[in-house]
């Protein structure tokens, strides 16, 4: 939490400490007076409910009064608030790779079905762009805000075929963004890349840029063979980690179709939304109000004020 006039605290917290000497005051003199005037029989029965409404009715007045008086501070809290304004790329690979079975029925059927989920999942107005890539990277779909748009578009990415340039991908998401707003690259891969450019490099270029890069590793380690090679279709973890910790992105490992729905998914959700200081002085305000208020009138129609 933060403050925007923090001079105000000290006053803030001489306000409670009168309001609470304030309390403590009336309710001795209240006590002094019940006790001279009530049989001291009833005065037994009734104190231990009297105590029990009375710390309620005290914890209510102090509450109250310290919100009250806190909003004076204009206290700012980190909240997420939906972002209207944020731009994603979506990178998914259609290397050969991705026509392992080792993810039913493929990894390439099951990035494109996660990538719907993702799309969504994003706030209306947000902006989202594909780019497929394999030995070379291409923009399937510009950004756009109509999701519908989008999603039909991934009914268009290009069969698994060749070799994996993932460096290529992200250096083309780059340019596919712009230099403000909430950015971020969300890359479907095994991880496993073999040419083009460094993607760690191009990672950290967009990390430089403040452009996340969430990176979604797809399948096993089960030794499944790339359909029509005799090559393994594994999955580079640590190549999938590096770039995410060079952007100051996450790192999300999925081995089935469920699992990658779900991560993307959450990540959709996630990208909607940022971490902004929101000024919740109005709203301290007015619940510190109610409260007092509530007291106030708890006290009165229960005849702790008269």
């Amino acid at each position: 939490m933060s403050f925007g006039a923090p001079g105000w605290l000290l006053a803030a917290a001489l306000l409670v400490a009168l309001g609470l000497w304030a309390f403590e005051r009336a309710r001795r003199v209240r006590d002094a007076r019940d006790l001279a005037y009530s049989d001291l029989a009833f005065l037994r029965r009734t104190l231990g409910e009297r105590d029990r409404f009375g710390a309620l009715l005290r914890g209510a007045w102090i509450a109250g009064l310290a919100l009250a008086a806190l909003a004076l501070a204009r206290p700012h809290l980190l909240l997420p608030v939906p972002v209207h304004d944020g731009a994603v790329v979506l990178c998914i690979d259609t290397s050969g790779s991705m026509a392992s079975t080792d993810i039913v029925p493929t990894r390439a059927l099951a990035a494109r079905a996660a990538a719907t989920r993702f799309i969504e999942e994003m706030a209306r107005g947000e902006r989202v762009a594909i780019v497929a890539f394999s030995g070379a990277a291409s923009v399937v779909q510009p950004l756009t805000a109509r999701h519908a748009a989008a999603i039909a578009a991934l009914d268009t990415l290009p069969a698994p075929n060749g070799p994996t340039a993932i460096g290529d991908a992200l250096a083309l998401a780059g340019t596919l963004l712009g230099q403000r707003g909430p950015r971020t690259v969300v890359l479907v891969t095994d991880g496993v890349n073999n040419t083009g450019i460094d993607p760690l490099a191009a990672a950290s270029t967009l990390g430089e840029r403040g452009i996340h890069v969430d990176t979604v590793g797809i399948g096993t380690n089960s030794g499944s063979l790339i359909p029509g090679t005799s090559e393994a279709a594994g999955i580079d973890d640590a190549a999938l980690r590096a770039y995410a910790r060079a952007s100051g992105g996450r790192f999300v490992r999925v081995e089935n179709s469920s699992e990658l729905r779900g991560a993307l998914g959450a990540l959709g959700r996630v990208t909607s939304f940022e971490r902004k200081s929101v000024d919740v002085s109005l709203a301290a305000a007015f619940v510190g109000a109610l409260l007092l208020a509530l007291a106030a009138f708890a006290a009165v129609g229960l005849g702790r004020i008269s």
